[in-house]
């Protein structure tokens, strides 16, 4: 089983005359990255909050919108030092862009920290309320994550699958390979020294010595110990497991990109294409992967 790192949560409360809402959207990142949206300031509380989330989501990067909203006229208030500071580089960024600014009061509105609560310090039982929002809205997008990596790991599945048959497929051209191989070397050999100046016994221990650098076996043994290493690490329960998937799929693509190099036949190299092509899919997947 593995969970995709894109995926989105939102909890709603309604209390007294507040209402409550958050919503987390995740995309994929190396790292955990936060970034929290609110109209309200949350202080101390949120560096609890950001460990909530780091704790639940584990990697990726984190849009996190919380919202208080009040039905009394009076217990809100707009922050008019920020909605300057806002308006300002609006308006410098429309002149220099020579973009029309059209109702920008109305964009003004919608900024982070402009319309604030009228007491904006979070009481013990508000974050009473965010706190058990976060957990519920944390546990709606891993429950996303968790239906987006069942689609991911049937698309892995496959495309490690496709790979596995083009290997197979090589072993056909095998014997065609080797005696295409030696023929185009006695073939050059004879256009410029003449067959009855070539040492036959020479030759065949050259042609050895050549074709043992051009052997590919290992290539094959090896991408197909990755591929199985790729699926069973797939099939593990463990959760987090992106950052390894990507490592085998690097792993793979050499022996790849080595087996077309080695491969010296239209045939193979048209596999090594296929193969590669699949590998690139896979690896676009992966970065999605937890």
């Amino acid at each position: 089983m593995i969970y995709s790192m894109t995926g989105y949560g939102e909890a709603t409360r309604e209390v007294g005359k507040k209402k409550y809402n958050i919503e987390v959207r995740s995309l994929n990142g190396k790292n955990t990255d936060i970034r929290f949206k609110s109209n309200t300031n949350l202080r101390d509380k949120e560096l609890v909050l950001r460990k909530l989330i780091t704790d639940m989501g584990l990697r990726g990067k984190f849009d996190v919108n919380l919202t208080i909203s009040s039905e009394g006229e009076e217990d809100s208030q707009i922050n008019q030092n920020v909605m300057d500071r806002y308006y300002k580089d609006l308006m410098a960024f429309a002149a220099n862009k020579s973009i029309e600014t059209g109702d920008i009061l109305q964009t003004l509105i919608r900024l982070p920290n402009v319309v604030q609560l009228g007491d904006d310090k979070i009481t013990d039982d508000e974050w009473g309320v965010i706190a058990a929002m976060a957990e519920e809205a944390m546990q709606k997008l891993n429950s996303f994550r968790k239906s987006e990596g069942q689609s991911l790991s049937a698309d892995l599945q496959e495309r490690v699958a496709n790979i596995r048959e083009a290997l197979v497929a090589v072993d056909q051209f095998e014997e065609t390979r080797i005696s295409s191989i030696k023929e185009r070397i006695r073939k050059n050999l004879n256009q410029h020294l003449g067959d009855e100046q070539v040492d036959q016994n020479r030759f065949e221990q050259e042609i050895l010595f050549y074709l043992e650098k051009l052997d590919i076996n290992e290539e094959k043994v090896r991408l197909s110990q990755h591929c199985t290493f790729f699926l069973e690490e797939l099939a593990k329960e463990k959760i987090q497991k992106g950052k390894k998937l990507n490592f085998i799929s690097q792993e793979m693509g050499r022996e790849i990109n080595t087996l077309g190099a080695k491969a010296q036949q239209s045939d193979i190299q048209q596999l090594v294409v296929r193969m590669k092509d699949e590998l690139e899919k896979i690896k676009e997947q992966v970065l999605n992967t937890l």
